[in-house]
C-alpha cells in the first residue's frame, strides 16, 4: 500500500511525518529547519510578480512584502473570512491547501514515491465547520484525507507507542500557535481513550508574540517618539524579532532585540531599535495569557471526574510549552513535572504518522484509538430550547437517537435544526444546518412519533436522520458547514492549486534549460577562442559564433524557442569535434617495420599531437554534455 503521511496543520507552523522502518520519522522541508526547528512555517505569500511562496520562503520575504503575506490562516478555518492578496480573494481552505500542497511535494521527495493519502490533525475543540474546512483543504491540495484526528490524541499516541500496555491517565497540555487543547487520555491494554477535552480556539503562542510586540513598539515610541504600528514592513520585522526573542528566552535569561534602520524620518534621519528583553519581563507580559489556560485545564479534570492526583503523566505539546513559566504553571496545578523525551514541536505530527501507519499497514499494532466529540450535539425544540442528543466527550464513532413529536395540531412538516454547543438556548450555540421532514399525515399535536438519529463517524463528521415511525418516511442531512465548499468549488480550487504547481514546474524547466544553455555557451566559447582556436577553420568558427549569439538572444524566451537554438549549437560543436577526432586518428597498423630512429621519433611526435587533439575534443565533448547537467 502507498505511504500515508501524518500532518500537523498548525497555526504558526506545520509538521509532517511518515512511518519508515516501523517508526515515525519527521519529513524535512526542502529548505531545512528554521528557528526553533520548525519544518514548515504556516505562511503563504504571493510575490509582486504573482509567484506563490509557501513555508520558509514566504516567511523570509514577509518583511518586504507584508501586505501580500498571510499568516495564522488556521484561526479563520470554518468561517466565511477571505484573504485579499493582489486583488484576488482566497478562502482559508485555499491558504491551508497551499501549505498542504507544499508538504505533499516535499514528502514525495523525501519518501521517493507519490503521496496521495494523509491523516490530518485538528484542535480537539474544532467544531464540525472547522473539521470540514480542514478536510476540504486536503482535497484541494490533492490529498485523500483518510482520517481527521484530534491533536492531543495524536500527541498521546506518539508518547504512548512503546508504553501502550501500561495503564495510565495522561494529561495532554497542547498549547500551539493559535489554540489551546487540554485533553485527558486513559491508556491501557493497547486502547487509547479520550476521557475529556477542553480548550480555547483563540488562545496560543501568537497572543504571546502580540504582547511582546506591543511592549517593544511602546518602548520604542517612548524613547524615539516614533509610532511603528502604521508601518507594515517595520511591524513585520518587529514580529519576527519578538518571536525569536520569545524562543531564545526559553533557554537564556536575557536577549537583545536589534533592528537597524527600523524607521526613517527626513527631518531626524534613520532610527535603530535596540532593546534588551529579560525572561522576567517576558514572564510579566505573558502571565495573563498563561492564566487564561487555567479554566480549560480545570474543566478537563472536572469532565474526566479526576482530581490532580489521578493524573499519571503530563505531556506538553506545542512551541509555547518550551517556556519555563508555562511548564511551571502546569506542574504547579497538577502537582508533577511534565514528561521529557517527546519533542513538543513534533509530537502531534509523529502521532498522526503512527495512525497513518496503522491505516497503511506499516505499523503492526493492536492500538485502538477512541476519540470523542468536543461539543454537545442536539436539535432545537419548542421555544428555541436546545435538546441534547450526544453529550460532549462521547466516544466516537457513535450513534444516538431520540423520539420527538409535533408542536401543533395537523402539522404536516417539521424542521430539524441541528446545533452544537453547551448553551441551553439553541440560538446561543453553533448552527450546523437544518432540514425538513415533510408529508406527515395530519394528526393532533403530540401524536406523531418522529425519531431523530445522529451518526458521527471517526472523523467527527455528522449525519442526522429524521423518520416518521408511523409512515416510515424519512429525511436526512450530512452536516456540512455553512462554509463547506461544494464539489464544484473544491474542484475549481484544486485546479487553481494545480495551476500554481504547474507554473512552478514550468519555471524550474525554464531555469534548468537556461542554466544548461549558459553553461554550454561558456564551454563553446572557451573551445572556439582558446582550446581549438588554431585547429578549426574560420568558416566553422563563424558558424559556431553565430549559433552562440542566437542562443544568447533566446535565453529569456520560452523553452520552446530556446531549446531548438541550443540543439543547433550542440549539433555544430559535435560535428566539429568529431571531425577533429577523425582527422587526428593514426593510420591502421601503426609505424612500418624497419623504420629508423628518426622516423619513429617523428611518429612519436605525431602521436603526441594526436593524443592532445583527442584529449581536447574529448574534454570539450564531455564538457558540452555533462557540464550543463551538473549546473542544472
Amino acid at each position: 500500500m502507498a505511504k500515508v503521511i501524518g500532518i500537523d496543520l498548525g497555526t504558526s507552523n506545520s509538521a509532517a511525518a511518515v512511518v519508515m522502518g516501523g517508526k515515525p520519522t519527521i519529513i524535512p522541508a526542502a529548505e531545512g529547519a528554521t528557528v526553533g526547528g520548525k519544518a514548515f512555517p504556516s505562511v503563504v505569500a504571493l510575490s509582486k510578480d504573482g509567484d506563490l511562496l509557501v513555508g520558509e520562503p514566504a516567511r523570509r520575504q514577509a518583511v518586504t512584502n507584508p501586505e501580500n503575506t498571510i499568516i495564522a490562516a488556521k484561526r479563520k478555518m470554518g468561517s466565511d473570512h477571505t484573504f485579499k492578496v493582489l486583488d484576488k480573494e482566497y478562502k482559508p481552505q485555499q491558504i491551508s491547501a497551499f501549505i498542504l500542497q507544499k508538504i505533499k511535494k516535499d514528502a514525495e521527495a523525501f519518501v521517493g514515491e507519490p503521496v496521495e493519502k494523509a491523516v490530518i490533525t485538528v484542535p480537539a475543540y474544532f467544531d464540525d465547520n472547522q473539521r470540514q474546512a480542514t478536510k476540504d483543504a486536503g482535497t484541494i491540495a490533492g490529498l485523500d484525507v483518510v482520517r481527521i484526528i484530534n491533536e492531543p490524541t495524536a500527541a498521546s499516541l506518539a508518547f504512548g507507542l512503546d508504553k501502550a500496555k501500561e495503564d495510565m491517565k495522561i494529561l495532554v497540555f497542547d498549547f500551539g500557535g493559535g489554540t489551546l487543547d487540554v485533553t485527558i487520555m486513559e491508556m491501557g491494554g493497547g486502547v487509547f481513550e479520550v476521557m475529556s477535552t477542553s480548550g480555547d480556539t483563540q488562545l496560543g503562542g501568537t497572543d504571546m508574540d502580540k504582547v511582546l510586540i506591543d511592549y517593544i513598539t511602546d518602548e520604542f515610541k517612548k524613547k524615539e517618539g516614533v509610532d511603528l504600528s502604521g508601518d507594515a514592513t517595520a511591524m513585520t520585522r518587529v514580529r519576527e524579532a519578538a518571536e525569536k526573542a520569545k524562543i531564545e528566552l526559553s533557554t537564556v535569561m536575557e536577549t537583545d532585540v536589534n533592528l537597524p534602520f527600523i524607521s526613517h524620518d527626513p527631518s531626524t534621519g534613520s532610527k535603530n531599535l535596540e532593546m534588551r528583553v529579560t525572561r522576567a519581563k517576558l514572564d510579566e507580559l505573558i502571565r495573563p495569557i498563561v492564566e487564561r489556560c487555567k479554566p480549560s485545564l480545570l474543566k478537563a479534570l472536572e469532565d474526566a471526574k479526576l482530581g490532580t492526583d489521578g493524573i499519571s503523566k503530563i505531556v506538553m505539546v506545542g512551541g509555547p510549552t518550551r517556556i519555563p513559566m508555562v511548564q511551571k504553571f502546569v506542574s504547579d496545578i497538577v502537582g508533577k513535572d511534565a514528561e521529557s523525551g517527546v519533542d513538543p514541536m513534533e509530537a502531534v505530527a509523529m502521532g498522526a504518522a503512527i495512525q497513518a501507519g496503522i491505516i497503511a499497514g506499516d505499523v503492526s499494532s493492536d492500538i485502538v484509538l477512541l476519540d470523542v466529540t468536543p461539543l454537545t450535539l442536539g436539535i432545537e425544540t419548542l421555544g428555541g430550547v436546545r435538546e441534547p442528543l450526544i453529550e460532549r466527550n462521547t466516544t466516537i464513532p457513535t450513534s444516538k437517537s431520540k423520539v420527538f413529536t409535533t408542536a401543533a395540531d395537523n402539522q404536516t412538516a417539521v424542521t430539524i435544526h441541528v446545533v452544537q454547543g453547551e448553551r441551553p438556548m439553541a440560538t446561543d450555540n453553533v448552527s450546523l444546518g437544518s432540514f425538513n421532514l415533510t408529508d406527515l399525515p395530519p394528526a393532533p399535536r403530540g401524536v406523531p412519533q418522529i425519531e431523530v438519529k445522529f451518526d458521527i463517524d471517526a472523523n467527527g463528521i455528522i449525519n442526522v436522520t429524521a423518520k416518521d415511525l408511523g409512515t416510515q418516511k424519512q429525511s436526512n442531512i450530512t452536516i456540512e458547514s455553512s462554509t463547506k465548499l461544494s464539489k464544484d468549488e473544491i474542484e475549481k480550487l484544486k485546479q487553481d492549486a494545480e495551476k500554481f504547481s504547474d507554473d512552478d514546474k514550468k519555471k524550474k524547466e525554464m531555469i534548468d534549460l537556461k542554466n544548461e544553455a549558459e553553461s554550454y555557451i561558456y564551454t563553446t566559447e572557451k573551445l572556439v577562442n582558446h582550446d581549438l582556436k588554431d585547429k578549426i577553420s574560420q568558416e566553422q568558427g563563424i558558424k559556431i559564433t553565430d549559433a552562440v549569439k542566437e542562443v544568447k538572444e533566446m535565453l529569456d524566451k520560452e523553452p520552446a524557442e530556446l531549446k531548438p537554438k541550443l540543439e543547433t549549437l550542440q549539433s555544430l560543436v559535435n560535428e566539429v569535434t568529431t571531425e577533429l577526432y577523425k582527422n587526428a586518428a593514426p593510420p591502421p597498423g601503426g609505424p612500418q617495420d624497419g623504420a629508423g630512429p628518426e622516423q619513429a621519433a617523428g611518429e612519436a611526435d605525431q602521436d603526441d599531437e594526436q593524443k592532445q587533439a583527442d584529449q581536447d575534443a574529448g574534454e570539450e565533448s564531455t564538457g558540452s554534455k555533462d557540464e550543463p547537467k551538473a549546473q542544472a
